[in-house]
């Protein structure tokens, strides 16, 4: 008798969950696994996001310095007009800024004679002028422009136009050059060998590079700045008369 007691006694204090305390736990803990989730998702698109910001700052920056040094050092020759032959190459104290678009986008090129030569190797021989040439092409992945720098000595062969060169910065969006003179009149192209520029180079010239913003489309990256050019504004021969004077 005192052992059924004691089973009697065991069985009545054994209890587990009811179905609703598990239904509640579980809810419970769908809510806080849902919470953290969420916040790793956000915190994890924040750091992405903060990244790929720096990563545009950062080609815009190094891309505008790089413009900027070699439009003030642009260098206006002295040697005779080309040949005809030599029409699409930049030569002598040719400037020349097209304005063109793609896909209904800015896609401006320019090129131009300059002293800001690279060189990249301890082969490459200093070279007192080099032929720039700044052009896009469009990423054959995404919608977004390719911007291209081709630097070539003034004594060597030049690629031709929009071809050669190395790449400045992706994800551009577009491209716009502006051209002012001596007057402060502005221009969207520029080519010193017609007769409307000819021989003469702008005062200043206006980048505008515009990146691919992944969380408004509608509100892309925008990053301006301006080069004053150095006897920008003057011909070829009003510089030599300068470079006379001084001596």
């Amino acid at each position: 008798m005192t052992t059924l007691r004691y089973s009697s006694v065991c069985s009545t204090n054994q209890h587990g969950f009811t179905l609703l305390e598990i239904l509640i736990a579980v809810f419970i803990f769908g809510v806080v696994l849902s919470t953290i989730y969420s916040s790793y998702v956000g915190t994890s698109r924040i750091v992405t996001e903060t990244e790929y910001q720096a990563d545009i700052y950062s080609m815009a920056r190094i891309t505008l310095d790089r413009m900027h040094e070699d439009l003030e050092s642009i260098y206006v020759s002295q040697n005779p007009e080309p040949a005809e032959s030599d029409e699409d190459n930049i030569t002598g104290s040719d400037f020349v800024g097209d304005d063109t678009e793609i896909d209904g986008r800015d896609a401006d090129s320019l090129q131009f004679l300059s002293r800001a030569h690279i060189i990249f190797s301890e082969k490459d021989q200093p070279s007192g002028t080099a032929r720039i040439e700044y052009y896009v092409k469009q990423s054959e992945e995404e919608s977004y422009f390719v911007l291209h720098r081709s630097d070539t000595p003034e004594l060597e062969e030049p690629p031709g136009k929009g071809t050669g060169g190395l790449v400045l910065c992706e994800k551009l969006l577009s491209i716009d050059f502006t051209y002012y003179d001596a007057k402060g009149e502005e221009y969207d192209n520029w080519d010193s060998t017609t007769e409307a520029f000819k021989g003469k180079i702008p005062s200043m010239v206006s980048i505008l590079l515009e990146f691919e913003n992944r969380l408004g489309a509608e509100a892309p990256y925008m990053f301006l700045t301006t080069v004053t050019i150095p006897m920008g504004g003057e011909t070829k021969e009003a510089e030599s008369d300068a470079r006379d004077h001084r001596m």
